[in-house]
């Protein structure tokens, strides 16, 4: 098989005026970016008028579990069944695309193109916020140096979209006061900036100036917070941010339209695509398929608490995306040894499936369980699977989108449709008004299955200081490893009674959330021992090596 660049780099494209013109899109609803991507404003008046569906995954393993892949095979299979399916996925970031996980464009012959794009420079979103998450750190410095205003501390850190470990924990302004003030600090990844999150949750121009203006970037020597707005540059990241805050228009190898925008992380940000993404996706879509990153107790977790609660979204479905090989990675079967058949090891590895799907069913919208199937899953393994489905009582299909598109992924497709039909509602794990200590609770307790929330002293400082200021009933986004339940990455299955320390509370008042951080999880990735982007060339004009 061809790899995953060589087929998309063999495909051909609909002019991308052509795309917009066949979802509804006006020419002035859309701005050309070359001829195969555009930002998309659409007409206030405009109102959704699809079916959300939520893609999500069992709990993570090294080699990913396909959710993407399978958010773009389901939304081209419904494309061969007749239906109008629009997708609205993350952007990727290039901390993967260099690092160990690669690119996040789908794979095989389930992708949205152009691919080579998405996976770099793309429309420049990640450019954008990078530089209008900087600019506000050189204008807190500057007012500092300036001595126009006086901070006891600076929370605000400088971010860039790569992985670099060396950054996490820099000394800044060093040489003289000529140079600056030395301060302690250091860089978080784009994609776990506030900045982030809040472009993918402003609903539109003056609630953006509102979030950027709310934001804590510091604290006065009385320890009371210093908002954005008393920087004075809220203006100069509005310009920044102005085409970025769009959602960039694409397609998937068949046609789809697709709205890429926005990408944080959801294991240590809160891992959705932008609502204006998703609004479009539904306001051009009879279906609109969304995904939320990693494991279902992080991304969907999120997506139905913060990101839903705060948009009004009802997804009327939820597709739980699983593996033969994910499920064996949960039952103790070591990473090289995952394409060989092993019934024992998946047998054990069913107690994730069986967890995250019991979880599912407490949001209340409808689950369908993907099999993302490879060539080396046996019968055997796939009935396992299905007669777990089965005994759960939910509607599972096996998809071969990678290897053949919408043409794999139609049984699932149909499963999908069929699940819209029955009657859905929306529970969320806890209430807007609780005390933040009641939500890290409810979501330990009632998600993950740990016994107790055990703050360390640094958390418990945090919580004193947010009661204080007032910020202490902000809905929270718990940043976690992606592979496990608890915040042990090496305690795969699905673990009960287990403590989960928690060791900060940060603020994101501009986003509206407080950000929870367990184990020890890093808002700053590093590069494995062989990372991608030793793998990635140009060779004759053309890029190689990305996957």
């Amino acid at each position: 098989m061809l790899t995953d660049i060589e087929i998309a780099q063999q495909a051909s494209l609909m002019p991308i005026d052509e795309l917009a013109h066949s979802v509804g899109l006006t020419d002035e609803e859309f701005d050309p970016y070359g001829r195969d991507k555009a930002k998309v404003k659409l007409n206030a008046d405009r109102a959704p008028k699809g079916k959300l569906i939520l893609v999500t995954a069992t709990s993570g393993m090294p080699a990913g579990s396909g959710k993407t892949t399978t958010s773009i095979a389901l939304a081209q299979g419904m494309k061969r069944l007749g239906k109008n399916a629009v997708l609205a996925l993350r952007e990727p970031s290039l901390g993967p695309v260099f690092g160990m996980k690669g690119g996040a464009a789908g794979g095989g012959y389930s992708q949205v193109l152009p691919m080579e794009s998405i996976n770099l420079h793309f429309t420049g979103d990640f450019h954008a916020i990078t530089a209008a998450n900087n600019l506000l750190a050189a204008l807190i410095d500057n007012a500092r140096h300036q001595g126009q205003i006086q901070f006891k501390e600076v929370l605000w850190k400088r971010v860039m979209d790569v992985n670099e470990r060396m950054l996490r924990h820099v000394v800044s302004g060093l040489g003289g006061s000529a140079h600056g003030i030395p301060t302690e600090t250091g860089f978080d990844i784009t994609a776990a900036s506030e900045l982030m999150a809040i472009l993918c949750l402003a609903t539109d121009e003056a609630d953006l100036r509102r979030r950027l203006d709310a934001i804590v970037v510091g604290l006065d020597p009385d320890n009371q917070p210093i908002t954005a707005d008393r920087i004075g540059g809220t203006g100069a990241l509005m310009a920044l941010l102005l085409e970025a805050v769009k959602p960039n228009l694409v397609q998937s190898l068949e046609g789809n339209a697709a709205f890429i925008h926005g990408g944080p992380f959801a294991n240590i940000a809160h891992g959705c695509n932008s609502i204006a993404a998703t609004r479009a996706a539904l306001t051009l879509g009879d279906y609109a398929i969304t995904e939320a990153g990693f494991g279902a107790d992080l991304g969907a977790e999120k997506f139905y608490n913060l990101k839903c609660r705060h948009a009004g979204f009802k997804p009327e479905a939820t597709v739980l995306v699983t593996s033969t090989r994910a499920l064996k990675w949960h039952g103790g079967l070591p990473l090289p040894e995952l394409a060989t058949p092993d019934v024992v090891a998946l047998e054990k590895g069913l107690v994730n499936l069986r967890r995250h799907i019991e979880n599912l069913k407490a949001f209340g919208p409808t689950v369908v369980v993907a099999i993302n199937q490879f060539h080396t899953d046996t019968d055997e393994e796939l009935a396992l699977i299905r007669n777990e489905c089965a005994a759960q009582g939910v509607r599972v299909a096996a998809s071969t989108g990678f290897a053949n598109g919408g043409a794999g992924a139609t049984d699932l497709a149909q499963a999908v449709l069929e699940a819209l039909e029955e009657p859905s509602d929306l529970t969320f794990t806890y209430e807007t008004d609780a005390p933040l200590l009641d939500k890290i609770n409810a979501v330990a307790q009632g998600i993950y299955k740990a016994s107790r929330v055990e703050l360390g002293p640094d958390a418990l400082k945090d919580l004193k200081r947010l009661q204080d200021w007032g910020y202490d009933k902000l809905p929270i986004c718990i940043a976690k490893t992606p592979f496990s339940f608890t915040a042990d990455a090496k305690a795969l299955g699905a673990p009960v009674d287990h403590v989960l320390p928690v060791q900060r509370l940060i603020l994101n008042a501009g986003a509206g959330f407080i950000v929870v951080t367990t184990g020890s999880i890093m808002r700053m990735p590093g590069l494995p021992k062989r990372p991608a982007a030793l793998g990635i060339d140009v060779k004759d004009g053309k890029i190689t090596g990305l996957a």
